[in-house]
């Protein structure tokens, strides 16, 4: 659904566009995606000082963009449930190889860094 531009018949009054929902959720979502590894990272690195204002900036930011990212992805797959739906129907939902060599990397990636949790203590 992209935007349309609107032209005044009577004079010339300049380009008036739509505001895309679309869009303007894709963006969110990945403007707060963006703050979630620096921020979570700073929160690892002061895991361990006493609550400052240092440490609870950073989980308060972390905190926030995850929660902003959640609901905007909930809102991206509403707003595209419908593409999603042909997708399903006509059976073009296929895992290719990309996709079967992406969800390995990144199960494996995940797994070998959050697995020093066992080793630590």
């Amino acid at each position: 659904m992209e935007s349309k531009v609107n032209y005044s018949e009577n004079d010339n009054e300049s380009k008036v566009k739509k505001f895309n929902k679309r869009a303007f959720i894709s963006i969110a979502m990945f403007v707060s995606l963006i703050g979630l590894p620096y921020s979570g990272i700073m929160s690892h690195e002061l895991q361990f000082e006493a609550m400052t204002q240092e440490r609870h900036f950073w989980m308060s930011v972390h905190n926030m963009s995850a929660l902003l990212f959640i609901i905007f992805a909930m809102f991206h797959f509403f707003y595209n449930w419908r593409s999603l739906l042909n997708y399903i129907k006509k059976g073009k939902i296929i895992i290719s190889k990309e996709g079967i060599l992406a969800i390995i990397l990144v199960v494996f990636f995940v797994g070998i860094f959050s697995s020093h949790v066992f080793h630590v203590g």
